[in-house]
């Protein structure tokens, strides 16, 4: 029993001690920085926008001169040497420099004819108002602050993120447009 009592101590007093009696390792602590691989994202496709055409269509009847024909007096001449001519203030259909336009031919005419020829016959208006216009325009102007936007901070989170070497490595390689 004394045994059994001794063997109890000593077990309790090694548990409790947390092995003590070994020698202990020494922990040696480093800091060293890590680096973060961050997957950048790539930049947007650079946006192509296409030339807008817009029509202003009136009712004005469209000016068709006559032809120049009669020569100035004293005559007068140009860069290349040729004889400057002037129009004369009245002349024939004939003699215009648009013979197949009707008189009276407008702007309006004009534009009806034109576009007839390009959509083979079929004329369609998509018309706005001023106050719509303006508020196009300026949706058009908030979306691009915000694209221009968003290209700054990827352009910043890149800077960030990217290493010295990795920059000047996509600086050299030619870009694929």
């Amino acid at each position: 029993m004394i045994a059994r009592t001794l063997l109890l101590a000593l077990l309790t007093t090694t548990i409790i001690s947390g092995c003590s009696l070994l020698p202990q390792k020494k922990i040696e602590i480093v800091s060293k920085p890590v680096p973060i691989n961050i997957i950048q994202p790539e930049l947007p496709r650079p946006i192509n926008l296409a030339d807008v055409q817009m029509s202003v269509v009136s009712e004005a009847v469209i000016v068709n001169p006559c032809k120049r024909s009669i020569p100035f007096d004293p005559p007068q001449y140009d860069d290349k040497g040729a004889e400057k001519l002037k129009r004369p203030k009245a002349c024939d259909l004939e003699d215009r420099e648009n013979p197949t336009w009707p008189v009276g031919y407008t702007y309006l005419d004009r534009f009806l004819d034109e576009n007839k020829i390009a959509q083979g016959g079929d004329i369609v208006f998509v018309a706005t108002t001023i106050k719509d216009y303006e508020i196009m325009t300026a949706n058009f102007q908030e979306l691009r602050r915000y694209i221009r936007e968003l290209g700054e901070v990827i352009v910043y989170y890149r800077k960030v993120t990217t290493n010295d070497k990795e920059e000047k490595a996509a600086e050299s390689k030619p870009v694929d447009q």
